[in-house]
């Protein structure tokens, strides 16, 4: 994949700035092979022909996110970069852009979102904290959105055993809401990520919380719900998981409470009980530190990707998009694919290593 451009980023930052409901056919444009510019030009004439200022107001907005990015400390990684999360390229929306302040290594490995109710119980959140501390120790990357409840606890049990951790925020990755979490956000720093798809400066509007949720589902493997209400915005994050072919895991809790009855419902309608971590690495099928039941190896597949992939030999998209005729675009998708079967794994810095 060649280098991205100024320009480009520019034209990414202006396509993340038109509204989220034209966001899946910015995703179908890109994944097409239109460059951001093309998939801007084209979808401003279709949607603004009567506009012709648009553009130009797109982008002089985003020299101004850029120039607030860097002086926040902030980095733009846009969806071509070969860092961008194969996960999170794969569902219908991605975000064009996402602005991020810590350590990108968190993204290398593979995550599950731990996400519930905000007022929630202490045994809410003594399940949170031990679930993120037990996949964090076993080389989960733990992701939440630093809300309060049950997404800090599962924050701080990753941090808790020197794990990764990411927080999606619903707002500008410049700006942490709730303001009390403004240590937990400085100590996810050095080993995790804060990460948002809105332009720094951006405030934390209502609005902007459940249509993170679909990127803590997206960048995720599985999403575990810990204690949900029957209108938690935490089964907005489950509905999208199913919607991106992911798993829905949930935590029982006190039915006589009713504090659970949205995790129950889950439940009822089949997603996998939790009550320890290995429940969940179970269900993903080996991800972590885990040996896979029986011991067996994977057996040899015929896909023509991994032919283009010699096994432990590490090899970056440009490598292989030129061994296996696909262009980047729907490589990233079919990388991920390989990646929820165990057969490929990320190597950081933007390569891939087949099992």
């Amino acid at each position: 994949m060649p280098d991205r451009t100024a320009r480009d980023v520019s034209d990414f930052i202006a396509l993340s700035l038109l509204p989220i409901w034209i966001w899946r056919d910015i995703g179908e444009r890109l994944r097409a092979g239109d460059a951001p510019a093309a998939a801007l030009d084209r979808l401003l004439a279709e949607r603004w022909p009567l506009d012709p200022h648009r553009r130009s107001d797109l982008i002089s907005r985003a020299a101004s996110a850029l120039a607030r990015g860097a002086e926040r400390g902030l980095t733009a990684m846009v969806w071509s970069d070969t860092a961008y999360p194969p996960s999170l390229a794969a569902i219908v929306d991605p975000p064009p852009v996402l602005w991020m302040r810590g350590s990108a290594t968190a993204l290398d490995q593979p995550a599950v979102a731990i996400v519930g109710s905000r007022a929630a119980s202490p045994y809410a959140l003594d399940v949170a904290n031990q679930l993120a501390a037990d996949l964090a120790a076993r080389g989960v990357t733990i992701v939440s959105g630093l809300a309060r409840g049950v997404d800090s606890a599962a924050h701080r049990g990753a941090l808790s055993v020197g794990g990764s951790t990411i927080a999606v925020l619903g707002c500008g990755a410049d700006i942490i809401y709730p303001p009390e979490h403004a240590t937990l956000a400085r100590e996810i720093e050095p080993h995790g990520l804060l990460v948002s798809e809105l332009v720094p400066g951006t405030k934390p509007f209502p609005h902007f919380f459940p249509q993170r949720n679909r990127i803590i589902s997206g960048l995720s493997r599985a999403s575990v719900i810990v204690e949900a209400g029957e209108r938690s915005g935490s089964l907005i994050t489950a509905r999208c998981a199913l919607e991106q072919g992911r798993d829905v895991l949930a935590v029982p809790g006190n039915v006589l409470s009713g504090r659970n009855r949205g995790g129950h419902a889950l439940l009822r309608d089949g997603a996998k009980i939790v009550e320890t971590a290995d429940d969940i690495l179970e269900e993903l099928n080996g991800v972590g530190n885990r040996v896979a039941p029986g011991g067996r190896p994977t057996p040899p597949c015929h896909d023509p990707l991994l032919a283009s992939l010699p096994p432990g030999e590490t090899c970056d998209l440009d490598g292989i998009s030129e061994r296996s005729g696909l262009s980047p675009a729907r490589l990233l998708p079919r990388l991920f694919e390989l990646e929820l079967q165990g057969l490929v794994r990320r190597a950081g810095a933007g390569r891939f290593v087949r099992v």
